[in-house]
């Protein structure tokens, strides 16, 4: 099936033979980080022809351990984001996990990203489409790729053309994800642009306790996979310093191996029919 393309300013997501991507650090940990990864990322993308959507989040919410660190907040997280735009030129994307959260989101933001573990809540689906923005809902890891379909109809069925689903792994028993491939043309045959989540799918969840582990030395494996699928986005966290992240430090991308790692998916995606 043909993909609807998604008007984001200048960019058309989903154009066929095109990729787009998502990326930043996990969490805001300050302005001048989120700034200084997301110049890196728009400086790689810049070269390398790539549209680019900045990606950070404001409140870490579904932590193993209610002891972890969960970013900023609302106000201060929207603040760095907003300071991202403004600076860069680049549209953003970041989560909603709550109702209330949704308008004050939607207007610093050109993407509202539904958590995966909130993927089925239709009260949230529901008015994060009724703002007119993109909605690009994360597969729950409990979710078949088929029944998707109905979380992008939640959107729809509120006259919202503009959503996007993002593919993260599965539940592979206890700590542990697997991504199945055969998700990724499944829900493209809804007719709307999906993505592939390269590093949130190879998490461990809860591995370390109170705290979710990874495996970031398998993100190029994955991303090479999911292009070579005809995928039409990835979605990766990028940042200068893992090791200094409050979240997501083992599986996410460094900012050296961000380029490399784009420069053979685009030759990939050349080769997709």
């Amino acid at each position: 099936m043909e993909i609807r393309p998604i008007p984001l300013g200048q960019m058309q997501l989903g154009t066929k033979g095109q990729l787009f991507l998502l990326a930043g650090p996990c969490v805001v940990q300050s302005e001048e980080i989120v700034l200084e990864i997301a110049t890196g990322v728009k400086e790689i993308c810049d070269r390398l022809e790539i549209p680019y959507i900045f990606k950070a989040s404001f409140d870490k919410a579904n932590r193993t351990s209610g002891r972890s660190g969960r970013g900023p907040g609302l106000e201060a997280g929207l603040k760095a984001i907003a300071r991202v735009k403004e600076e860069l030129g680049v549209p953003a994307v970041t989560d909603v996990h709550s109702i209330e959260q949704i308008e004050p989101v939607a207007e610093v933001c050109d993407v509202l990203q539904i958590p995966a573990f909130l993927c089925r809540q239709t009260d949230l689906i529901t008015a994060a489409a009724k703002t007119g923005r993109i909605i690009n809902i994360k597969k729950g890891q409990f979710m078949a790729p088929w029944d998707m379909k109905h979380s992008v109809l939640k959107v729809t069925d509120a006259g919202n053309e503009k959503v996007m689903i993002t593919e993260r792994g599965a539940s592979f028993g206890y700590g542990n994800l697997v991504s199945d491939m055969r998700a990724l043309p499944i829900m493209r045959d809804f007719g709307y642009p999906v993505v592939f989540d390269s590093t949130h799918s190879l998490q461990l969840p809860g591995a370390k306790g109170g705290s979710t582990g990874g495996q970031r030395e398998y993100i190029p494996h994955l991303a090479r996979a999911a292009v070579a699928t005809g995928v039409d986005g990835i979605f990766a966290e990028v940042h200068t310093d893992p090791a200094s992240s409050p979240s997501e430090s083992e599986n996410m991308l460094r900012m050296e191996e961000l380029e490399p790692l784009l420069k053979t998916l685009l030759a990939i995606k050349k080769l997709v029919p």
